[in-house]
């Protein structure tokens, strides 16, 4: 089977994702620009979370590019990464309502740490279907950016039970690693 509709049914699945977390912002009750202070901190939770999605998305993209064929393990690879960021949209509300919290702190933090596992798991069903001189291996080299994030959103969990601020700076800096183009597989098309 080609890629088409597992890439199709994943930009419909994180699409909705990101609808359903933009629903959750609400209107601040006011009309000066102390009325958005309230919701600030949701707002960021939001902002974080879609920069997050987004980077899925483009990376997903490029990760099917190298998909010669689906095999069932790519499908439920795929579904495994799919549920964790469909809980994104509950675990940004939460954190966003309760910023300075313990919990949502730290499951803010599993839910991409889980996410990252998912994505890895996801490229190496991608490099089995097509043995170890496979495009994607060759692309990806040693992967420091996918082995550094599920490091530092550990160090961000094990944070969020002293100070949420250094928990969601570790969040938020691998927001900025990857927010950097990735152009590792665009590059192994060239060779």
């Amino acid at each position: 089977m080609g890629t088409n509709r597992l890439e199709a049914f994943s930009d419909a699945v994180i699409a909705i994702v990101i609808t359903i977390m933009v629903l959750e912002l609400k209107v601040p009750e006011g009309f000066t620009f102390s009325a958005v202070k309230p919701i600030l901190p949701i707002f960021l939770a939001y902002v974080l979370s879609f920069v997050f999605l987004a980077i899925y998305w483009n990376n997903h993209h490029h990760l099917l590019q190298t998909a010669e064929r689906v095999t069932g393990r790519i499908l439920w690879s795929n579904m495994h990464l799919l549920f964790w960021l469909s809980l994104t949209p509950v675990v940004t509300a939460w954190m966003g309502r309760n910023y300075k919290e313990v919990a949502p702190t730290v499951l803010y933090g599993v839910l991409l740490f889980m996410a990252a596992i998912a994505y890895y798991t996801l490229q190496q069903a991608i490099i089995a279907s097509q043995g170890p001189d496979s495009l994607l291996r060759r692309a990806i080299g040693t992967d420091w950016k996918g082995k550094a994030s599920p490091f530092i959103y550990a160090v961000g969990i094990a944070a969020s039970f002293w100070t949420h601020w250094v928990a969601q700076a570790c969040y938020v800096v691998v927001a900025l690693i990857w927010l950097i183009p990735d152009r590792r597989i665009e590059r192994a098309f060239d060779r």
